[in-house]
């Protein structure tokens, strides 16, 4: 039920890009950055990894979006960042330590605020 909430609201880059301001934090701003890399507004890849999950996630992926959210405040945008920490795996390990984040652009909050309002 919680994946196909999230896939219904957050296939769109306008919610997706809502979803990433609620989440906040280190992860909206690595995101973001991971997306500035692609060329790409951080909601239209949130929105185009959610949509991508649905339709090639393994069973024990599916299963992932459901523990995630299980017990959570938020079980939606839970379920949202495992999904999205699956779609940006390979990024994501060089996050903890000095790789690619380090050297992406800064993404200021008025420009977080863009994305999340445009």
């Amino acid at each position: 039920m919680t994946l196909r909430e999230i896939v219904h609201t957050c296939s769109n880059p306008h919610v997706a890009s809502a979803a990433l301001a609620s989440i906040g934090g280190d992860f909206a701003l690595r995101f973001a950055a991971g997306a500035s890399r692609r060329h790409m507004a951080a909601g239209a890849l949130a929105a185009r990894l959610v949509r991508e999950f649905s339709i090639h996630a393994a069973d024990e992926e599916l299963d992932g979006v459901d523990e995630a959210a299980r017990g959570a405040d938020q079980p939606i945008l839970s379920g949202l960042r495992y999904i999205l920490s699956r779609g940006l795996r390979d990024e994501i390990e060089d996050w903890s330590g000095n790789g690619d984040f380090r050297a992406a652009p800064q993404i200021s909050r008025a420009r977080q605020a863009q994305w999340c309002c445009a």
